[in-house]
């Protein structure tokens, strides 16, 4: 099963380990932008839109930054039904 995270996106369920809500997240909390800055340099960053960022999306392979809100996603990923 997949889930829609946003534009014409979708990815496997089973591969989403996390999701992370950025509009929670502070510029003091350095760790965050470094994660980026790392998945960045790695090539595995995709942004999903060009809209305020809400959210990430951290696969097994990529990690994928979303307009769409964390509980909007973490919602879609408890669903049983398919986006």
């Amino acid at each position: 099963m997949f889930i829609h995270i946003g534009n014409d996106l979708s990815v496997l369920k089973s591969s989403v380990t996390a999701i992370v809500c950025l509009e929670t997240v502070l510029p003091s909390q350095k760790d965050v932008a470094d994660f980026i800055n790392r998945e960045d340099e790695l090539g595995r960053l995709q942004y999903v839109t060009d809209d305020i960022p809400k959210s990430l999306v951290i696969t097994d392979d990529k990690t994928y930054v979303c307009s769409l809100s964390s509980n909007l996603l973490l919602n879609r990923l408890k669903s049983p039904e398919n986006f």
